[in-house]
């Protein structure tokens, strides 16, 4: 009988572990600085919490889905992303009427930060990783990862808002956050979509085993900036529109968080063996046990 299982993938080398680990620790520490910080320093602690979070989701992808899929993955996010910020801040399209203030966040090219466009790239490798942990299938996936960086956005947008980073010229958005037009996430759905989508073609014509069991870095990630930011905006920054976006981001990412931590749970409790279960596995294999 031919066995039709799939081979499990190969555990990766302890460096392949540990290299992408480097940049997400600094990254959490340069985020819990951040709150403890103003002026120059908290936008040095911004542009170095981007830079770390894409320096490690870059590593994790190269290591772990291969070279092709991480160079796609910075084009098709930052690369986007860029693109659609050019656009947005040019022609009003398709995020609403906005401008950035260029003289804080490092170099920019068409009064755009250039951080900016690696933020994409830093929120989207982690939810991606989630959402094809909890679907399979394509369709499912980029409404997954969709809905994943909408909720990234209800956190990050307001808190950038607040820190002057980037101003709006319309208001008329969601209760507590009004001054952030709805027309913002509209563009972001959209935008989030057409990157995932690439990201799932690109995925579906590999021939690369399953990697999700390995994909600790991004779903660690991903977990502290849902509860995390949910905790930072209630509790650490001031600014009182981040109470209701605490709120916003905490309930649009639990769409792809509460899932990931069943399916974590689910997970654990697979890899631990109950009291006796092997015990009573090798006494049902027993032929002295076997009646008749």
């Amino acid at each position: 009988m031919t066995d039709t299982r799939v081979p499990a993938p190969p555990r990766p080398a302890r460096w392949q572990t540990i290299l992408p680990i480097v940049p997400a620790v600094a990254a959490v520490l340069a985020q819990i600085a951040y709150p403890l910080t103003e002026g120059g320093a908290r936008d040095a602690a911004t542009v170095a919490v981007v830079t770390l979070l894409t320096a490690a989701c870059l590593v994790h992808a190269a290591l772990n889905r291969g070279l092709t899929f991480a160079v796609v993955l910075i084009v098709s996010s930052a690369g986007i992303g860029y693109l659609s910020e050019v656009v947005g801040t040019t022609t009003g399209y398709p995020y609403g009427c906005y401008s950035y203030v260029t003289d804080r966040l490092g170099p920019a090219a068409f009064d755009v930060p250039l951080v900016v466009p690696l933020a994409w790239s830093a929120g989207l490798y982690p939810v991606w990783c989630v959402a094809s942990r909890l679907v399979r299938n394509g369709p499912g996936r980029v409404a997954a990862v969709t809905v994943g960086m909408l909720g990234w956005d209800l956190y990050l947008d307001p808190q950038m808002v607040a820190d002057g980073h980037w101003s709006w010229c319309n208001a008329g958005g969601l209760p507590g956050i009004e001054h952030i037009p709805l027309t913002n996430y509209a563009g972001w759905l959209l935008v989030a979509a057409i990157m995932a989508t690439v990201l799932v073609l690109v995925d579906s014509r590999s021939d690369r085993t399953d990697t999700s069991r390995h994909d600790a870095v991004p779903v660690v990630l991903f977990l502290w900036t849902w509860l995390g930011s949910a905790l930072a905006h209630s509790v650490f920054l001031d600014a009182p529109e981040l109470r209701y976006s605490a709120v916003y981001g905490l309930v649009v990412m639990g769409v792809l968080g509460v899932p990931l931590l069943f399916s974590l749970v689910r997970s654990w409790r697979g890899s631990t063996p109950g009291p006796g279960r092997d015990e009573t596995r090798l006494a049902a294999s027993d032929p002295n046990n076997r009646r008749g």
